[in-house]
This record gives C-alpha cells, structure tokens and sequence, in this order.
C-alpha cells in the first residue's frame, strides 16, 4: 500500500508562514495557513494511499484531521533530518512513500497518483516549486544522502537535489512545476487561478 507524509506546523499565531505575516501582520498569515491546511487535507482525503501526519510541535488530538490519519511527531534538527527520519519511518511499513508540506494548494489527487505511478518505473519523484525547492518528493527506498548537507528553504535546493541523486545513480522523475505559498503576491496568484477556474 502507498503512503503519504504530510509535513504541518501546528497553526499557532505567530509561528506559521512568517514571511507572509510581516506583509500582512500574524494573524491574516494564520488565517491563509489554516485555509492552505484546509487544502491540504481536502485533496489528501481524495488519495486511497495511508496517511501520516506529522506535526512540527505537539501532536493535536482534537483538530480537524481525523481518523483518517495517523498522527505522528516530527523528530529532528533540520528539515532535513525531519524528512528523513519520517522517510525512514514509513518506508518500513510501505512500498512507496511520498512527503508534501501545506504550502502548495496546486496540489490535485490527480498529481499525488501520478507521483505513486512514478515510482513503478524511477527511485525517486520529485514536485519542483518555482522558488527552487519542491513541494513534494516520493520514493520506493530510503536515500539517506539526499537529506544531509542541503540548503534547506534555498533556491538552489532542488538543483542539488538532482546532483546528489545523478552522483549516486539513482533515477528520478520530475512533475509540474508549481508554486508554494510563502508571500502575499503568491497567494493572490493562486485566488485569481481559482476564481478563473470557476
């Protein structure tokens, strides 16, 4: 069976989408977060693959994520090893095992299949976001060396990504690329695509 990683930060005012909130003060940036989890947990809910909710803080019994996922701790003292360590974690129990964050609501079931389908033929799948990172990544083995010594949160995170993964031999496959939400224009761009898609 497919798993899905979904990486959150615990929606706490002050603490999420930083660099939207000195645009546009804390708590509108926690207000966009908790409409960005709402997507997040909407398209997730579309996908047959097993669900693992990983929180950045404390684990919230009492949200709005339900039985459908299993709730888990994020453990680690970088993205990198918080990846990982999930990585290593679900990739025990399951064949193919992909990790998304909350920041890209251009994230469709559709693309989360053929993320999975990828994996039939390539190591690892890769979603590329416009500011140089990506906004998913999916694999059928653990490859620890693609966690270790990444500019985590850098435009140049995906390039070296690819580097590392084209060093060590192992095949990939890249899907749209889309944007995350981290700034006040991005955000915008992405409620004009919805209303002109109404």
């Amino acid at each position: 069976m497919n798993a899905i990683i979904i990486f959150i930060r615990n929606p706490i005012l002050g603490k999420v989408k930083t660099r939207l909130a000195r645009e546009i003060g804390d708590l509108q940036a926690l207000q966009i977060y908790n409409q960005l989890l709402n997507i997040t947990r909407d398209v997730s809910l579309e996908s047959h693959a097993i669900k693992y909710l990983f929180y950045s803080d404390f684990i919230q019994n009492d949200d709005e994520w339900d039985s459908n996922y299993n709730k888990m701790l994020q453990t680690g003292n970088d993205l990198g090893e918080r990846m990982k360590v999930a990585f290593q974690s679900i990739l025990q129990r399951h064949s193919k095992c992909i990790i998304i964050g909350s920041d890209c609501p251009y994230i469709s079931e559709k693309l989360i299949e053929s993320a999975f389908t990828s994996l039939d033929q390539n190591d690892v799948v890769i979603g590329p976001a416009k500011d140089g990172g990506y906004y998913l990544l999916g694999m059928n083995k653990l490859i620890l060396e693609i966690f270790t010594d990444m500019a985590w949160s850098q435009q140049h995170l995906l390039t070296q990504t690819k580097a590392k993964l084209d060093e060590l031999n192992y095949s990939y496959c890249e899907l749209d690329i889309l944007e995350d939400i981290d700034t006040l224009k991005e955000w915008e761009n992405y409620k004009k695509s919805i209303n002109q898609s109404n």
